[in-house]
């Protein structure tokens, strides 16, 4: 009677883990295009020297900021499928 106690005991513990354990972050699907640039499946910050162009062809939404480095606060955001001409943006940020 211990066996299948001990079987029940291990596929609960496993179902609670596979609900409480966050899933790994990934790189976006597709394409983010930043005025002539083009970054195959992105993941993080991407720097600009000026004005953007920003088109988002991928899975996940990309943020807009008017800081280098992605500091800050976010300024727009570009949903997937969508494009933008940003007024002062000077780094994307996709995750």
């Amino acid at each position: 009677m211990r066996r299948p106690a001990t079987v029940l005991g291990t596929l609960a513990a496993a179902a609670l883990l596979a609900v409480t354990v966050p899933v790994s972050a990934h790189a976006a699907s597709g394409t983010l295009v930043i005025d002539d640039r083009t970054i195959h499946n992105p993941h993080g910050c991407y720097n600009n020297d000026r004005d953007a162009g920003v088109t988002n062809n991928t899975n996940r939404t990309a943020y807009l900021y008017e800081d280098d480095d992605c500091r800050g606060d976010w300024a727009e955001t570009v949903a997937p499928g969508q494009d933008t001409i940003a007024d002062q943006t000077w780094s994307v940020r996709i995750d």
